[in-house]
């Protein structure tokens, strides 16, 4: 199962986008804007095709599987392509070019996709099969279970690039892929409503409560890894 956080393509960002700029610069070159937006618009759906192929590949992964191993190792998968105006808000923050050239150059994140796995093993045996895969290309990894964050995040991040076949080119296009379990995505959506959404006073005392569940929540995963194990064994 997969869920789709934003539509691919969502031209009332676009319009709204557009209008801001144009309210907020009286030199604003709306022509030239328009035309870069186009390109965006382009963009997004490239990216939008590459989490496709990759949903695909996760999806026949976790379907062989299941036959073989009688287990599914994915519990769901969500997805979602960066928003236009949050892409363009994220090229101004770094001071980058507001094109779409800059924009492939320096943001990884523009496909972002979240895979939430049954079991810790899980994880590394999908990360190990996604890779083998000859047309994958490992851009960027940073495994934040072995080594989690000071807060206790954790989770896998990889980067890799996955080919795009249009009518007239490859587009070989990168795609980030967190890979967890049901428990650190669990924990992750919470800190995350803790960081962005809590207004209450006490975020200190939460936040080291959270650091308590995180060390709780590993130790119950490894003991359910090894139950598995040992029924599967």
């Amino acid at each position: 199962m997969y869920v789709d956080r934003k539509p691919s393509m969502d031209l009332e960002d676009i319009r709204e986008t557009m209008i801001e700029r144009l309210n907020s610069n009286q030199n604003f070159n709306s022509i030239e804007y328009f035309d870069n937006l186009l390109k965006f618009v382009e963009l997004n759906h490239i990216y939008a095709s590459a989490l496709e192929e990759v949903s695909t590949k996760l999806k026949i992964l976790d379907d062989e599987f299941q036959v073989i191993h009688k287990h599914n190792p994915i519990h769901h998968m969500e997805r979602r392509v960066k928003n236009n105006r949050s892409l363009l808000s994220k090229l101004e923050r770094k001071k980058l070019p507001v094109t779409v050239e800059s924009a492939k150059e320096n943001i990884y994140d523009i496909a972002g996709m979240r895979v939430i796995c049954n079991y810790i093993e899980d994880i590394y045996v999908l990360e190990k099969l996604l890779l083998k895969q000859e047309d994958i290309k490992l851009l960027k990894r940073k495994d934040y279970i072995k080594n989690p964050k000071e807060n206790g995040y954790r989770s896998l991040h990889i980067v890799i690039s996955v080919p795009v076949f249009l009518s007239k080119k490859t587009a070989h296009t990168p795609v980030e892929i967190q890979i967890r379990t049901i428990g650190m995505d669990m924990w992750a959506s919470l800190e995350h409503k803790m960081r962005y959404k809590n207004t209450k006073k006490d975020t200190d005392a939460y936040m080291n409560l959270l650091q308590e569940c995180a060390f709780e929540i590993s130790n119950v995963e490894n003991k359910m890894q090894d139950m598995h194990n040992d029924i599967e064994g």
